[in-house]
């Protein structure tokens, strides 16, 4: 079959007019023949099954009769008028109900003709009935096909609406199949096929729209899934070998006189085992001739800073400079006046560059920078100004780079002859099958151990009723010379939503927590960085005892005598998000809670994040969690991380297919790099066309 065809646009297929064609394209984004292929079916129905009317179940479910009209009333007037047709079975009678395309449907219905109804049983006063049937005529032929799986597409209300139906979907993919016979492909090795037992590309296609049977219709969803997922893999995997093999990165072979001081005189505490062995994959990268890319997860608190610190020591000891990249002024500040204290014990110069820094200090910063003289420069998107030139950047780090667009990072590698060894850190857990994917093309370090001292946060959720016994809580924590964070989602009020805003809750806090006994510090994204961080300058030094925030104390913020956070209309926020400012709290030596407010109605959705909350304080858990509400790409943001939208196989529910698909394309790449075997021929071309083309599923003909 020439694969020019299946390029064939939809307008071409047989009893599909302008306006519906048009809406199709719009609509399901199915432009030509090969659209249509690969627009699978989201759910099947088995309609082998017949009901008699006096055996139907007493509760709402799928059904199918086969019987006669007996009778077409309409009743009611106006908007209430409704079509109701007396479907007979030969022994008992149901209603069948329209309530729309009436005048149509009374002219096409035909009494005393024999069809097959399909439908969702309706029971109202005591009534059954069947509301918007399906409708076919019996035709002894069409049974043997009806017994088959019934394929549900995804559709819009607005298909619905325009009468472009699950059968009309349906019965295009029919044409393509049936009538006009399209073939596919191959796409996969016959060494493959026949090791992992896979359907042919052929079959697959064909039963995953009309399967046989149950069993093919698993084998089919089975081989497109891995088909899937292996090319997905084979794409990220030969990305990080190519990177490896022809991007020559800087040779950091010497560990000297700075780690060794710092790890020797400096450091006053023994790193945990996983630290170790992260800084031991980091050593091994950057001696390795070949650019670093790794990406280091830890959960918050679990020391991922020290080992940031002691990779810039490395660069140093081998003459290169370093930068630290963090996605707002906070964090930078955070790290920098981290960072300032251990440089000063090594006598390494290190600078602070922001958006609120000062010209004449900027200007400072550029000179110095470019002569060589700062070793380390921590800073915001302000790094990747133009007028930041290094003498020899040789290792630029970003914090939680998913907060930074492509482009953005980009500018900062272009600022080195050579590509600077890269790390990237993130507190945000992601879940494994995820990583694989978003990350896949990266090295990925864990430190999944947290250090010895930090003591498991109490979270509970409780209601806007249970406030006052809340409140009595944060006073004897303050009593205790604790401090309290206070969350809100909003800065200002907001007519769509009935949840407290900040403002709001600034001046209920202040009555209830009066002058001079209580102090109060405000923080949010509108303020002046000056005015922002003289509060919580204010509360690191302990002048008050209450910080009330937005989210922008979400990342960066350690004040280990702060014991209680919490967290105002809990259930307007992410999984992630409500992990990160929970880990605000718990940094120091006291015991710490979490408390999520909420109001008393919560979606099924809220509540079940609010559940995961206070039954772990494991990041990963709960960030399988998260993606199994939200999905891949509400999670990393598509654009950012680079997920792709996969059509059959779904990374939180595949996820052992993922990993063997993963494991596949290694072994496959370890044995053949380049795919110029001759048994890899068919993988080698449908690699290169996915290349051209950015589309697996554009590959078949």
């Amino acid at each position: 079959m020439n694969s020019n065809l299946l390029n064939t646009p939809i307008d071409y297929l047989k009893g599909l007019g302008a306006s519906r064609s048009e809406l199709i394209k719009k609509e399901l984004k199915i432009f030509d023949y090969k659209d249509l292929a690969n627009f699978f079916p989201k759910r099947y129905l088995d309609k082998s099954k017949y009901y008699k009317i006096k055996d139907l179940p007493k509760f709402s479910c799928d059904v199918q009769i086969i019987g006669e009209i007996s009778n077409i009333t309409e009743i009611g007037i106006g908007r209430k008028k409704r079509l109701v047709a007396y479907f007979y079975d030969g022994e008992d009678e149901i209603e069948l109900i329209w309530f729309k395309s009436i005048k149509w449907l009374k002219k096409s219905l035909n009494l005393n003709t024999k069809y097959i109804i399909f439908g969702k049983l309706s029971f109202f006063a005591n009534k059954v009935s069947i509301p918007h049937p399906e409708l076919e005529l019996f035709k002894t032929e069409n049974l043997k096909l009806r017994a088959k799986l019934q394929p549900i597409y995804p559709s819009t209300e607005t298909l619905i609406k325009k009468g472009v139906s699950n059968k009309v979907i349906s019965n295009l993919v029919k044409i393509l199949l049936f009538d006009i016979k399209i073939k596919f492909k191959e796409t996969l090795p016959d060494y493959l096929i026949n090791e992992l037992k896979l359907l042919d590309k052929n079959s697959a296609i064909y039963n995953v729209h009309f399967p046989e049977n149950n069993e093919l219709l698993s084998e089919s969803i089975r081989r497109l899934k891995f088909e899937e997922l292996l090319f997905l893999q084979l794409q990220l995997l030969k990305k990080n070998i190519y990177r490896k093999d022809k991007i020559k990165g800087y040779n950091f072979n010497i560990v000297g006189n700075n780690f060794n001081k710092f790890y020797d005189e400096v450091l006053s505490f023994e790193l945990t085992n996983a630290q170790k062995k992260v800084l031991k994959e980091i050593r091994n990268d950057l001696g390795s001739k070949a650019q670093m890319n790794r990406l280091l997860q830890g959960d918050v608190g679990s020391g991922k800073t020290i080992i940031a610190f002691m990779t810039i020591l490395i660069a140093l000891d081998n003459g290169y400079q370093a930068c630290l990249m963090a996605p707002t002024e906070i964090l930078s500040v955070q790290h920098y006046e981290g960072f300032l204290l251990m440089s000063k014990l090594l006598n390494i110069n290190t600078v602070l560059l922001t958006g609120s820094t000062k010209a004449s200090i900027k200007k400072d910063i550029y000179k110095s920078l470019e002569s060589g003289e700062i070793d380390i420069i921590i800073g915001t998107h302000s790094l990747i100004q133009d007028k930041v030139k290094f003498k020899n950047l040789g290792l630029a780090i970003v914090d939680e780079q998913h907060k930074f667009g492509v482009a953005q990072r980009s500018k900062l590698w272009a600022k080195s002859v050579i590509p600077p060894h890269i790390l990237i850190m993130t507190a945000t857990p992601i879940p494994r099958t995820l990583a694989m994917s978003a990350y896949g093309d990266l090295d990925i370090s864990l430190i999944d151990e947290l250090p010895p001292g930090r003591r498991e946060i109490t979270t509970v959720h409780r209601y806007d009723k249970n406030r006052l016994s809340v409140f009595r809580f944060i006073k004897d924590q303050i009593n205790e010379g604790r401090q309290v964070y206070v969350v809100y989602p909003l800065i200002e009020e907001s007519k769509n939503m009935d949840f407290k805003d900040l403002m709001d809750g600034y001046e209920s806090l202040s009555r209830e927590f009066e002058q001079p006994k209580y102090q109060i510090s405000i923080v949010h994204g509108k303020m002046k960085a000056q005015d922002k961080e003289f509060e919580m300058k204010r509360f690191e030094n302990k002048e008050t005892q209450i910080l009330i925030a937005t989210t922008v104390i979400e990342v960066g913020v350690n004040i280990p005598n702060a014991s209680v956070m919490v967290i105002e209309s809990s259930e307007r926020f992410g999984l992630s998000q409500l992990h990160q400012l929970r880990g605000r709290v718990g940094r120091g030596i006291h015991k710490s809670y979490c408390i999520l407010m909420s109001g008393n109605k919560l979606s099924n959705e809220s509540r079940l994040r609010i559940k995961t909350m206070t039954e772990t304080n494991n990041g990963f858990i709960i960030a399988e969690k998260d993606l199994e509400i939200r999905g891949p790409g509400d999670i990393m943001g598509t654009q950012q991380s680079g997920v792709i939208t996969l059509k059959i196989a779904d990374l939180m529910s595949d996820q052992e297919i993922l990993t063997y698909a993963r494991k596949c394309a290694k072994k496959i790449l370890e044995e053949d790099k380049d795919l110029l075997d001759n048994k890899n021929k068919t993988l080698l071309n449908t690699y290169n066309h996915i290349a051209q083309n950015n589309d697996l599923w554009s590959y078949i003909g």
